[in-house]
């Protein structure tokens, strides 16, 4: 029993271990992609990084753009789950909904390190169509999913007096991206009051919709 014990233990140890070797070469591959660009990032360098040899890192990841993807979905199938769950819920108003995803992604995407992720996408995209492919599959389709079906609940409801939502879901993320860009080239220039835009824009969306309880 002690003998089980004792070997159940180890293998807990070594996959505990063996998970933060993974989590190191995330870190460093970010790190790497953010300051290199996808093109010039090489493998050595992020193992250098993350402190371990330049094999252990195909003992997780196939190859580069298989360790960017992985990165890519470390940072946004969390935020993702949230806006889900933010968007089902059946009682509250559609501009209070958005308001709470606006201020979602100003607490886990502008206010943290994945910001660096979707610039990196913006950069690297364009060279990279697979990158591009990857990330509208896994996270742009997603997202305008889950807007697209809001506003058809809202359009019902007779919170929206405009379709355009439901055909364009992408216009709720047009202060999103402006903001993002703007924060990373123009904010020690002319700082972007970002609370004012997205609250602008919401009043924008619903101007000519019913009112609804402030939130």
């Amino acid at each position: 029993m002690a003998r089980a014990l004792q070997q159940q233990a180890s293998g807990s140890r070594r996959q505990l271990a063996s998970e933060e070797r993974r989590q190191a070469i995330l870190r460093a591959g970010l790190e790497v992609f953010a300051a290199r660009g996808f093109a010039a990032a090489r493998l050595e360098d992020v193992a250098e990084k993350a402190g371990v040899a330049k094999g252990t890192i195909y003992l997780f990841f196939r190859d580069k753009e298989d360790l960017f993807e992985q990165i890519v979905l470390g940072a946004v199938s969390p935020v993702l789950a949230l806006v889900g769950a933010v968007a089902a819920d059946p009682e509250a108003p559609t501009d209070v909904i958005l308001g709470r995803l606006f201020d979602l992604f100003r607490a886990e995407v502008l206010g943290t390190w994945r910001h660096q992720v979707v610039r990196l996408v913006i950069s690297e995209g364009p060279r990279f169509p697979a990158i591009a492919e990857f990330y509208h599959r896994e996270v742009i389709s997603k997202g305008l999913g889950i807007i697209r079906n809001l506003a058809q609940r809202a359009l019902a409801r007779g919170e929206l007096k405009s379709a355009a939502l439901t055909r364009f879901p992408q216009l709720a993320f047009a202060p999103l991206l402006l903001a993002l860009i703007w924060e990373g080239l123009f904010s020690t220039i002319e700082p972007l009051d970002v609370d004012g835009l997205l609250a602008a824009h919401r009043e924008l969306l619903f101007a000519a919709a019913v009112p609804s309880v402030s939130r």
